[in-house]
């Protein structure tokens, strides 16, 4: 079972929340590479010129950072080895936060 103090700690971090609303609202598995190019596309200006170093940046981040400590609650599955992760089997205090934390936030589509 995962403690509300869980959620808000997954949710605390504004990429790790992109991450997760994209990853929600997904019926399956999601390469790493597309989750990387819609947290790119929600948090910044695409008339910017530093787009492929940012790219970089961002993936390092959730692979190594962001993924693996989303990795450690049961409802999210991340194979480093195969470059995919999903979210299954959520609770329900999590739906209900994820889902009204997202209509608050709501980052671009």
């Amino acid at each position: 079972m995962v403690t509300l103090g869980t959620i808000f700690d997954l949710l605390q971090d504004e990429r790790r929340r992109y991450a997760l609303y994209y990853l929600y609202e997904q019926d399956g598995p999601v390469a790493v590479t597309e989750l990387v190019k819609t947290v790119d596309d929600w948090e910044t200006d695409q008339t910017r010129n530093d787009q492929h170093e940012r790219f970089d940046k961002i993936a390092v981040d959730l692979r190594h950072t962001h993924l693996p400590k989303s990795a450690e609650v049961e409802f999210l599955q991340y194979d480093q080895n195969q470059g995919i992760v999903q979210v299954s089997g959520t609770p329900t205090e999590f739906d209900a936060i994820i889902t009204i934390a997202r209509l608050i936030e709501q980052p671009e589509k």
